[in-house]
Parts: C-alpha cells; sequence; structure tokens
C-alpha cells in the first residue's frame, strides 16, 4: 500500500487520456499565439541550411553524372547530402542565436506587459527512484530555505515521490524525510509519497500525483534527482508564468554542474560554453512552440491534466508499450491543444548533472534511444503543431544519423585513395553480381572531409564568440591563456569519443530495432567502476572496426584521412577507461563559471548533504549497537 503518512489531505484532478488519433482542444486555453518572428527565425535556419544543402547537391552530382549514376553512387550521395543538412542547420542555429544574444533587449519572450504577477500556489516535484537519500533531500532542503530567504508572494512546496523498490532505501528515504522536516525553517513544507507500484514510471509517478494532489495547485515545477535550482530561477519560471495565462510549461535551460571526470568536464565545459548561442537560437526557432525535456520546467497543472494524459503506444500482435520519452509527447499535447510551451535560456540558476564516464553515458543514451525512436511513430498524430513534430522527428534522427554516418564510413573505406589502392581491387570487377562501387577522387574525397570537420567545428567558434554577448568574461574561466587550454582539450577529446559514441548510437538503434533494449533503469549518478573485461566487451565493435581500418591504412588501401576516426576506435577500450579518471570538485582542467565561482546554492547543498549524511549515519550505527 502506497505511504501517504507524510503528505496533505488529498485534493484531486481528472487527468484524462488522450487520443492520438482525434483532434483536441482545450476550451480553457486562452490560445498562444504566435510569437513575433518565429517564422522569420525558422526561414534564417531552415533556408540557409538548405541552401547549403542543394549546393553540396549539385557539385556531387556534377562529379557523378559523367558516366550516369548508379545506385551506389546516388546512396553515397544522399547519405552525405542528409547528414550535411542537419550539421548545417545546427550552424545556422547557432548563428541565430549569435543573432538573437546582440539584442540583448530583446529577451525571447521572458517578459509579457501588465502588472505583478499573480501569486501562484507551486508544487516542486522531484520524482525519484532508488536514489541516495541524503543527496535528494540535501538539494531539496537547500531549494526550499532559499526560497524561504528569498521571500515573494507565490507559495511553494515541495514533494518527494518515491518509486523506489528497495525497501532498505525507501527506509533511508523515510528516515531523511523525518529528518529534514524537523530541521526545516519555518513554515516551509515537504512531503513524501512512496508508491506501492512504480506503474508507468516517471509518467504513472507525475500522473499519480496529480490526481491526487493536483488540484491544490495552479503550478508544478517539475525536477529531476539531481536537479538543483536557485530561488531567483524558481522564482523567475514562476513569474514568466503567471504573466503569460496563454503559457502551459516554460522550460529553462540546465546547466551542467558538479562534474569529476574526463568525459564529465569535457561534457560541462562544451555545455557551459558552446550552449549559450544554441539555447538562444533554439528558443527563436521554436516561439511559442518549444520542447520539453522532462525537468527543470514549470507547467501549468490544469494544462497539464486536461491535455498530457498519455495512452499506451499499440505494437504490432496488439501488445501495449508505454511512452519512454514522454516529455516530447506532452510538450507536443499541450501545444495541440492551443497552450503556448516556451524555452527561456537566460534564466540562470538551473542545474543538473551529467553521467562521469563514457559507459554511464552509453547506458543513459540507449534508453534515450528507445524512447526517441518511439516518437517516429507518432508524427502521424492528430493536430500537433509542425514545430511538434519537428523536435520528435528531430529526436529520432539524432540516433538514425550515427548509422549513416557508420555507412558512410564503411564506404569511404571501401573506396580507398584511388581505384587501384582501393579494397575493392580484391573483387573482380568482371563478376556481373559485384556492384559497380563509386569512383571518388582523393582530392574530392578529402575535400568533404574537411568541410564536414569545419562546419562541426564552426559552433564551437561561433559559441565562443557569443560568450561576451552572454555577459561572461574569459577571466570567469579563469583568464584567456587557461580558457584557450581547456578549449583545445574539449575538441581533442570530443574528436576521439565522438566516433566511439556513433558506434556506440548504432549499437543503440540496433538493440532497439530488434528488441534488446528493455526497461528503464536509474542512472549511476557517481559513476560506475567497470573492470577491464567489462569495458572491452562494451566497446569491441569499436576495436575490431579501428584495427581493420588502421590495418587498410598501412597497406595503402585506405584513406589516410580517417586517421583521426581509425586512431580513437582502435583506442576505444583505453579512451573509456580514461574517462572515468576523477580530478577533485575544485580542478580548473575544462573549468567552467560554476567551477571558478560556484554558486552559493551548490555550497548549501553540499552543507546540507553531509549534515543529513552523518545524521542518517549516526542513526545507523545506535540502531545497530541496540541490537
Amino acid at each position: 500500500m502506497s505511504d501517504y503518512r507524510f503528505m496533505p489531505e488529498r485534493n484531486p484532478r481528472a487527468m484524462p487520456v488522450q487520443d492520438f488519433f482525434q483532434e483536441y482542444h482545450d476550451e480553457t486555453a486562452p490560445g498562444a499565439g504566435y510569437a513575433k518572428g518565429a517564422a522569420l527565425s525558422r526561414i534564417c535556419a531552415f533556408g540557409p541550411a538548405i541552401a547549403a544543402t542543394v549546393g553540396l547537391l549539385y557539385a556531387m552530382i556534377s562529379w557523378f553524372s559523367d558516366a550516369g549514376i548508379t545506385l551506389i553512387e546516388g546512396t553515397l550521395i544522399a547519405l552525405i547530402c542528409f547528414n550535411f543538412f542537419w550539421i548545417a542547420f545546427s550552424v545556422t542555429t547557432v548563428l541565430l542565436g549569435v543573432w538573437s544574444l546582440t539584442r540583448q533587449g530583446a529577451r525571447p519572450q521572458e517578459r509579457s506587459p501588465g502588472a505583478m504577477p499573480k501569486p501562484m500556489n507551486v508544487a516542486l516535484l522531484m520524482p525519484i527512484y532508488n536514489e541516495v537519500p541524503w543527496y535528494v533531500l540535501g538539494n531539496a532542503r537547500s531549494m526550499l530555505e532559499e526560497l524561504r530567504a528569498r521571500g515573494g508572494a507565490h507559495r511553494y512546496a515541495m514533494f518527494i515521490l518515491s518509486d523506489t523498490r528497495d525497501d532498505e532505501i525507501a527506509r533511508e528515504e523515510q528516515e531523511a524525510v523525518r529528518a529534514v522536516q524537523a530541521v526545516l525553517s519555518p513554515g516551509l513544507e515537504l512531503y513524501y509519497r512512496r508508491r506501492a507500484e512504480n506503474t508507468d514510471r516517471k509518467v504513472g509517478n507525475i500522473a499519480d500525483w496529480v490526481c491526487n494532489w493536483g488540484g491544490a495547485y495552479e503550478a508544478m515545477l517539475v525536477l529531476d534527482a539531481d536537479s538543483l535550482m536557485t530561488g531567483r530561477a524558481i522564482v523567475r519560471l514562476t513569474d514568466a508564468l503567471a504573466r503569460d495565462p496563454g503559457a502551459g510549461l516554460i522550460q529553462s535551460f540546465p546547466q551542467l554542474i558538479g562534474a569529476q571526470s574526463v568525459f564529465a568536464r569535457m561534457q560541462q565545459f562544451a555545455s557551459g560554453v558552446y550552449g549559450a548561442a544554441l539555447a538562444e537560437g533554439v528558443a527563436r526557432l521554436a516561439g511559442h512552440e518549444g520542447n520539453y525535456w522532462g525537468h527543470n520546467a514549470i507547467i501549468r497543472t490544469a494544462a497539464f491534466a486536461a491535455c498530457a494524459g498519455l495512452p499506451y503506444l499499440k505494437r504490432r500482435g496488439g501488445r501495449s508499450q508505454l511512452i519512454m520519452s514522454h516529455d516530447f509527447v506532452e510538450a507536443g499535447l499541450l501545444r495541440r491543444a492551443g497552450w503556448g510551451v516556451r524555452f527561456l535560456p537566460r534564466i540562470r540558476g538551473s542545474y543538473e548533472e551529467t553521467p562521469q564516464t563514457l559507459i554511464d553515458h552509453i547506458q543513459r543514451d540507449r534508453r534515450w534511444c528507445q524512447g526517441n525512436l518511439q516518437h517516429l511513430s507518432l508524427l502521424n498524430a492528430r493536430g500537433f503543431r509542425s514545430m511538434s513534430r519537428f523536435h520528435m522527428f528531430h529526436g529520432a534522427i539524432g540516433y538514425l544519423l550515427s548509422p549513416m554516418w557508420f555507412a558512410l564510413l564503411v564506404m569511404w573505406a571501401l573506396i580507398g585513395t584511388s581505384e587501384e589502392a582501393s579494397v575493392l581491387r580484391y573483387f573482380s570487377p568482371s563478376n556481373p553480381l559485384m556492384p559497380t562501387w563509386p569512383e571518388l577522387s582523393e582530392g574530392r574525397h578529402v575535400l568533404i572531409i574537411v568541410i564536414m570537420y569545419a562546419m562541426l567545428l564552426a559552433p564551437k567558434l561561433l559559441g565562443i564568440a557569443a560568450l561576451p554577448l552572454t555577459g561572461a568574461r574569459f577571466s570567469e574561466f579563469g583568464g584567456s591563456a587557461r580558457f584557450a587550454l581547456s578549449f583545445l582539450s574539449e575538441v581533442v577529446l570530443s574528436v576521439l569519443y565522438a566516433p566511439i559514441l556513433m558506434v556506440q548510437q548504432v549499437v543503440a538503434v540496433f538493440r532497439t530495432a530488434t528488441g534488446m533494449q528493455q526497461g528503464w533503469s536509474p542512472q549511476a549518478r557517481d559513476g560506475g567502476r567497470y573492470s577491464f573485461l567489462t569495458v572491452l566487451k562494451v566497446h569491441i565493435l569499436e576495436t575490431v572496426s579501428g584495427t581493420a581500418l588502421l590495418t587498410g591504412m598501412v597497406l595503402g588501401v585506405v584513406s589516410p584521412w580517417l586517421l583521426p576516426i581509425a586512431i580513437s576506435l582502435a583506442l576505444a577500450v583505453p579512451l573509456s577507461m580514461l574517462s572515468g579518471v576523477s580530478f577533485s570538485r575544485t580542478g580548473r582542467w575544462m573549468g567552467t563559471r560554476e567551477d571558478f565561482r560556484a554558486p552559493p546554492i551548490t555550497f548549501a547543498a553540499r552543507h546540507y548533504r553531509a549534515e543529513l549524511k552523518t545524521m542518517l549515519e549516526g542513526r545507523g550505527a545506535q540502531k545497530i549497537a541496540a541490537e
């Protein structure tokens, strides 16, 4: 039976299940309309990317058209151009963001004209599943205490929504809740509920709260187990929702913090330095048809209840399947019903953590791949807006591009350096069953690879150029020299890890397509410790592929321009083990602003975590002594 001893009285709210095959409009939605300039922003992002892709397509067709284009040549052209479009689109989106940042007075949809926002009753929801209790409750307390210190008209209550299956961890959760409730400042509200069964995972966890207690709260701010938000960020999100009656959901831009390993620091530096311009571009592009990333976002409870109840997907054989990556779909359902979904990237103070090792990242990525590929079956849902469909399609394409890149890699390796020096020379050209492979000269071969590398590097350089526009100074990253070293380190590491991640996403797509990927296990927050044999088992495909490429180069039949990819794949095992090498929290290598000048809430969170951990360990010791 569910544990409701720590909960307020029920205040139910109906949450009907939606039908993807019937259009739906919420009569209570005031109508979000269209954000000013959104159409022009979309033209500016999609137009140049399409034009550049068409230019590349024209050049490649002219290269191959002398003797007619064979099926394999057409496949090669299609793969290159399709991949190139998405790279170009990322560049144009960042350019759009840089342009937006130059217009400092035009914060995208952050403020609406009018008087002070109406006070709101807001629930802070933190769904957890077999997490470390003192860590979760330490974060929760730090946010509540900061909101109390900040003051304001809005009222907040924190709900720890447990789906924990381990009874011992659940007991520790309840002890932690009691301990925190005993020391919270007066007026702060902290509640806890553990479900007897974790039906429908996080989707069911949130829905259970909405159906039983959602009637008492106008808004809910959904957090993750590792989320941390400043009181200022929470209040600014609440103010934005209160000022805009047509908004159903407002997403913040979470910054990565707490990175202690090589891989996590690479991810954190990239997000902290390059992410602002990209996020700004995405906000301009989306307008009132933004996306939802599942946490650190505020949602109008009535709108969510009326419009975002998720059905099961019908699969072959009559089986039903839970929607895994529910957040994209919930955003689409809200917009379909007439509510706005906005993204405010300039609200700082929203934080989350990232996997500490490459294998932990891969395990999370496999779950995300499974969920995002589900979205392809929802692209024909009735009433979804074009941008909502694009968000879902883009999420799926992010994984499907990896098999396309891998296919390109194989074709480039087979084509080799010339007709005389190629893997294909070992096949008999007189065999009528053998296909006619494309003849791509070394110069053109190299040109395509150079263009691809340049386009991949461009968003990073543009992100750095945009940093001063965000109010950041290089001194906040340890000075120009240290920043330059961190940038070069991140570029080198991203080049080394990118081919490995590509192959692992190929594996993730294969596991999803064949049904091997099942379940949605919790993330390893502190990073796993893996033996050499485990790492070798995970990366055997990369190791074999890289060794084959290097062997081909030694034999002179594979282009040396593929050397960076070959080295990365061949060294996948040591690179994976390197990814988990830890640094201290105060380390300066690839440090972000939050590393050099930690936000006060991170100090408070560490203090409360340590205090609660000591308290729980003391109680555990007393219990053992008593026994």
